[in-house]
């Protein structure tokens, strides 16, 4: 089978900071580098007069060109997993530049069953790199008695050092800051211990935790239920966050041999390489979960419930509603996200008017269908059972992360 595929299987990982695409080749996942050579690419876009720059390059010249650089950009990967084999139960941990992302799967015989999942919309590396940056617009403040927070210039040039001493702490004790005419040219020279770094971010450290803990709930399993817990996100490198899931688990030793910055295009890889036919992997199948429930606004404005949270996808609900009025002219559908009671409390994910022809209220007879597919597509039918009139609408609107 896979001699007759034409196109090769490739994963990518559209990630908040860094983007990473890999490629199945010779029966593996292999990293492609960039044309520096480096295995991920940061995700910025820059415009200098009739040029355009991608990656490195418009990552070096930002501190210059703040306005006509784009980065920061939300994605959300096809499939965030890492591949791996011979376990039961995993917890896959993904702390990324912008987003942070808990899932609990099962695995049996090539089957990966999600179980819950859950997360952060706003809650990452760059949550961590503002803290550091906010200590030391302060200490500048305080020393030189100038404020550069309105200063976009200064500014971008003071988050790369605090992005670079980031990564110098999860392998050093201490970490320098060195900037030269940071600000109406006062060179600025400071350092920071990985202590202090700890102690600025412990609240938001804790919160992944929670989060965890609440995965854990929602999948009704203990921490000595789980087999391995997987890393992924160049943060799950820090090491006060792995000790704390360390001390979650028990002291059980965490899944470190995927590159946490890999490991998102890496499954992407294998997943796209499913999908392509591939004989060496294709007994492997994933089933995703559903992040939030899924249902309408009905009478009152309750949520009503069609596809619950964490229900396995790809999945079909359907409910049967009718009107509230005489000879009412159509009926509102609003599709909705979250665990709230009220619709009003949720994401509304879209809307459409399904028209229907005069009658009693009570008497029209409407099948309200959702559909999951496998690739997360959420698609909404309304059935006239009376008349036989149909309508059909797909969201695209995005699945939200909680909290």
């Amino acid at each position: 089978m896979a001699g007759k595929r034409r196109h090769p299987a490739i994963g990518i990982d559209l990630g908040t900071t860094y983007s990473c695409i890999g490629v199945w080749q010779n029966d593996r996942v292999e990293i492609i580098a960039n044309d520096q050579g480096n295995r991920t690419t940061p995700s910025y876009v820059a415009f200098t007069g009739s040029r355009r720059l991608i990656g490195d390059a418009a990552k070096n010249q930002a501190e210059m060109n703040p306005s006509n650089t784009i980065f920061d950009l939300s994605m959300v990967t096809g499939l965030k997993y890492a591949q791996v084999q011979g376990l039961y139960n995993v917890l896959v941990f993904d702390l990324g530049g912008g987003t942070f992302d808990v899932s609990v799967l099962d695995t049996e015989d090539g089957v990966f069953q999600v179980l819950a999942t859950a997360g952060a919309a706003h809650l990452g590396g760059e949550d961590f790199d503002n803290r550091m940056v906010n200590h030391f617009v302060q200490e500048f403040k305080r020393k030189t008695k100038k404020d550069i927070s309105g200063n976009p210039r200064a500014l971008r040039r003071l988050r790369t050092a605090c992005e670079r001493a980031k990564r110098t702490l999860s392998s050093t004790l201490e970490a320098t800051i060195e900037i030269d005419c940071l600000y109406e040219d006062i060179n600025f020279y400071s350092t920071i211990t990985r202590a202090r770094f700890e102690e600025l971010n412990m609240d938001l450290f804790r919160k992944c935790i929670d989060i965890v803990e609440e995965c854990l709930s929602d999948a009704k399993m203990d921490v000595g239920s789980v087999h391995d817990v997987v890393l992924v996100g160049g943060s799950s490198r820090i090491p006060k966050v792995q000790q704390f899931l360390q001390e979650l688990f028990n002291g059980k030793k965490l899944f470190k041999s995927i590159n946490p910055d890999e490991a998102v295009a890496y499954g992407a890889t294998v997943q796209a390489a499913i999908m392509s036919g591939e004989d060496e992997i294709e007994d492997f199948l994933m089933n995703d979960a559903t992040p939030l429930s899924l249902g309408l606004a009905t009478d009152g404005g309750v949520m009503t419930v069609l596809i619950p949270k964490n229900a396995t996808i790809p999945t079909r609900k359907e409910v049967v509603l009718s009107t509230d009025s005489d000879n009412q002219p159509c009926i509102r559908i609003q599709v909705y996200e979250g665990e709230g009671a009220m619709a009003r409390d949720n994401n509304l994910l879209g809307e459409f008017e399904f028209s229907i022809p005069p009658a009693p209220k009570g008497v029209p007879q409407i099948t309200i269908t959702f559909h999951i597919d496998a690739d997360c597509i959420l698609d909404v039918a309304a059935e006239d059972k009376t008349t036989g009139e149909k309508m059909r609408k797909t969201i695209t609107k995005r699945f939200r992360l909680k909290h």
